[in-house]
């Protein structure tokens, strides 16, 4: 498992210094993150083969879970069932990107080679 530290920041999990994504994405924009294909200090490539990223859901899918904890045990007792299923909704696409990204950055961390 790489370091922590790479994990955090998003760097590769061979050299530590080259950026993972190329861009963030944006929600409002619709842009999705772009990930680099190698790292740019050290050539580490990124997705060793087709298919690599499929445990990335997985991870998705935990961070989603917790999330609508989250929101769950802050608003269920406190507003309208109305607008507690609109919060659950709003908090899951606004960090579907953010989702995204750090699903990835802990998968490549977490199974560098």
């Amino acid at each position: 498992m790489a370091s922590f530290h790479s994990t955090i920041t998003g760097k590769c999990p061979n050299c530590e210094k080259g950026d993972i994504f190329e861009r963030n994405g944006n929600i409002f924009l619709l842009r999705v993150p772009k990930m680099h294909e190698k790292c740019t200090e050290c050539g580490y490539r990124f997705e060793k083969e087709p298919g690599y990223f499929l445990g990335a859901m997985y991870v998705s899918y935990g961070l989603t879970i917790l999330e609508m904890f989250v929101v769950f045990f802050a608003t269920f007792w406190f507003v309208p069932l109305w607008l507690f299923f609109t919060l659950i909704f709003t908090t899951l696409v606004v960090f579907s990107l953010f989702n995204f990204r750090w699903a990835r950055i802990i998968w490549i961390n977490l199974f560098p080679y």
